[in-house]
């Protein structure tokens, strides 16, 4: 049986691999390079999971990174629980091929519960006063004193928000290679962030983006490394490419000029109401599940969001069947944006009424993915000072809103979800052993779905 270990390189692609990226490059030499197809939605957990599963998610039902959850009436966003995966993980088929074999998943998604014998992922305290306090959730639950006492407790404001840098992602190696000395599992895939947030923020061709290739190069070379020394065959990965995006479309706010989308208010403010509502969107980076909840209304809603010039296509019943997204957790219609646009969730038509969170990194309420948390409100004179006085309330006892975050969704510079037409442009594969790509792969590339076998037979040989 031989080990593997699998890096989870976010937002790499083709084309990054050259004089930037060293280790990786040297690595794609000596063994083989190849993309991975694109599928739909290209965001973090349905890739994942359709990686680890082998199936798409009409059939594993990850249909996004959150989704409209029908009998509890609430777009929930980020959750952790493995739970939700409905398709067999590689982590049990490794088991049953080889019942000696060691599985690890250090931070890829849905971890908690997660059927590896070691899981380490992000999940921070909030405690009854209001706080977000860093953290993690580790099995076996003895590995999180132990690595929060060697490595300093997991820089939270790091992997995600204003400040999200190498920071997290070289923390994350840390434990990985740790973790590896450890429990030395046969197979262990890593989650390495970084460079997706970088290209948000700014987009991928910013002149700041080799340094951030180098940076993440950096950490997969301290992993290869690592590998080479104590017999790890080693495949590199990523879920998708980053493209420029330079405007977003906001259908919630389109469904409620129409009367479609209800609110609730709250001391002033508005709250998405999905359950009262008969048609709302949920956005996800390039992609948006329409969840229609008068029927009569679904060729209305189609006619009004294929008119969108932000809208690429609109899948349809027969169209979701087509991409694998047939499952009773996505929408009745999926929106796809054009290459240079994203669907924000916004839903309220005065800034001044917007919920108190739209303005906080608070990943769990939003009813959709924000990526304006990747920045500090530029209209704030003293952003420094303004976080200092609100860390000062923290500090001393008091309830507090970090409400540093814009309203503007014009920063946002890169995005992902939708089909990716070059595959330079997309996901990437390498492998340390050529023969682990196959015949004809290489030049070819290899569709999403196949990169569980992939990773079964690199394990098994």
């Amino acid at each position: 049986m031989a080990k593997l270990l699998v890096l989870n390189v976010v937002g790499l692609s083709p084309k990054h691999i050259g004089e930037h990226t060293p280790h990786l490059k040297q690595l794609a030499e000596r063994g083989a390079q190849s993309h991975i197809h694109s599928m739909l939605p290209a965001v973090t957990c349905s890739v994942q999971t359709t990686y680890f599963t082998g199936t798409a998610p009409a059939q594993h039902g990850i249909v996004g990174n959150g989704w409209y959850f029908r009998d509890q009436a609430e777009i929930r966003f980020w959750h952790q629980s493995n739970h939700l995966v409905q398709a067999p993980q590689i982590w049990t088929q490794l088991k049953q091929q080889q019942p000696q074999a060691s599985t690890a998943n250090i931070f890829c998604w849905y971890n908690m519960y997660c059927p590896a014998d070691t899981a380490i992922t992000v999940r921070p305290m909030y405690p009854a006063d209001g706080r977000k306090l860093p953290d993690i959730y580790t099995a076996p639950g003895e590995l999180r004193a132990m690595l929060n006492q060697e490595l300093g407790t997991f820089p939270l404001f790091n992997f995600w928000g204003p400040k999200s840098s190498i920071v997290s992602s070289q923390w994350i190696a840390d434990a990985a290679v740790r973790t590896l000395e450890m429990r030395a599992p046969d197979f262990a895939a890593v989650y390495l962030p970084h460079l997706d947030y970088a290209m948000q923020k700014v987009g991928p061709e910013h002149p700041s983006i080799p340094d951030e290739l180098r940076s993440i190069d950096a950490v997969c070379g301290q992993l290869i490394d690592y590998a080479d020394a104590n017999d790890y065959r080693v495949v590199v990965l990523s879920e998708y490419g980053i493209q420029p995006v330079n405007k977003a479309c906001h259908l919630n706010r389109l469904f409620r000029e129409q009367g479609w989308l209800k609110v609730r208010e709250e001391l002033g403010l508005e709250l998405l109401d999905a359950g009262a509502s008969r048609v709302f969107a949920v956005a996800d980076h390039q992609v948006a599940h329409i969840y229609v909840q008068d029927k009569g209304l679904l060729q209305a809603v189609r006619a009004l969001v294929e008119q969108q010039p932000e809208v690429e296509f609109l899948l349809d019943e027969r169209g979701k069947q087509v991409h694998g997204l047939s499952h009773e957790r996505s929408g009745e219609l999926i929106a796809i944006a054009k290459p240079d646009c994203w669907f924000s969730y916004y839903y309220w038509l005065d800034d001044s009424r917007a919920p108190d969170f739209a303005r906080c990194v608070d990943i769990h309420r939003k009813p959709g993915y924000d990526p304006v948390e990747l920045f500090v409100d530029p209209k704030i004179t003293f952003p420094m000072l303004k976080a200092a006085k609100i860390l000062l309330k923290k500090k001393l006892g008091f309830r507090y809103l970090m409400d540093l975050i814009p309203l503007d969704t014009s920063l946002v510079k890169g995005s992902h979800g939708a089909l990716t037409e070059n595959p330079q442009d997309g996901a990437i594969l390498i492998a340390s052993d050529s023969s682990l790509l196959g015949n004809g792969n290489a030049q070819s590339g290899i569709a999403a779905t196949a990169i569980f076998d992939l990773l079964l037979r690199a394990v098994g040989r």
